[in-house]
């Protein structure tokens, strides 16, 4: 068995005492894993970094098997993250969230908007609107398109933690300790406020808790609560 394909790093982990098994978003295939011998001479470790693009060579006689990775580096994005402390907390972030997707599974929605996020400043409302997107894709996607209570469309202030569904501004009202603020710019794009960043945060956060982090027994990366921090100070 054999493929060709580009990919972009998402993790890496040593094996043995000079290889590693490299985790990558590849284009049509989703994530795929792959030894990759010798990976950890110098030569090679600004390679072998999350955040980069690769072009993968995979190797396998069974499909089934781990099988063997060879690369060559497309993108360069590692140093530069590194540079800069909120760029490295994002693709930190967007790395771990890409690891929660099923493997060999394509994503390509999600792998698309990953790159752009690397390759931009980092825009809490954007990586927000990633943590939903990764949601839908895993199946627990929130509708925030009419009002659970009374179908308007229109002034949808509030979500239910529940259902994920949203509710409007005037349902909401016997209910506001209840529910969750629906940050406008998960479905409004433009300029957002520290304070509708926070939320937007709080809203996917709590939804991923629930039907992800929390069932699989996992605590949520470590480095979100410091990212979420950077986007949100007032004189961001």
């Amino acid at each position: 068995m054999e493929w060709t394909g580009e990919g972009l790093l998402i993790g890496v982990r040593r094996h043995g005492e000079t290889s590693l098994i490299a985790e990558a978003m590849v284009v049509g295939r989703g994530r795929w894993l792959g030894l990759v011998r010798g990976g950890r001479a110098p030569k090679t470790a600004a390679i072998f970094q999350p955040g980069n693009t690769v072009q993968l060579v995979w190797r396998a006689r069974l499909e089934d098997h781990l099988g063997t990775f060879t690369t060559e580096l497309l993108t360069a994005r590692a140093a530069d993250l590194i540079a800069d402390r909120t760029r490295l907390y994002a693709s930190q972030l967007i790395c771990e969230l890409l690891h929660l997707l099923p493997e060999r599974d394509p994503h390509d929605r999600l792998l698309g908007m990953a790159l752009t996020l690397l390759d931009t400043a980092p825009d809490g409302a954007a990586i927000a609107r990633f943590e939903l997107a990764v949601l839908d894709e895993l199946g627990f996607g929130l509708d925030l398109t009419a009002c659970a209570a009374t179908g308007v469309t229109t002034d949808l202030t509030h979500v239910s933690p529940k259902s994920g569904r949203a509710v409007s501004r005037a349902a909401a009202q016997p209910y506001l300790d209840r529910l969750l603020p629906l940050a406008a710019c998960l479905t409004h794009r433009g300029n957002a406020s520290p304070d509708d960043i926070a939320n937007a945060f709080k809203l996917t956060g709590h939804f991923l808790d629930m039907h992800v982090w929390g069932p699989r027994d996992i605590a949520a990366p470590s480095v979100r609560d410091a990212l979420i921090a950077s986007l949100t100070r007032h004189d961001h």
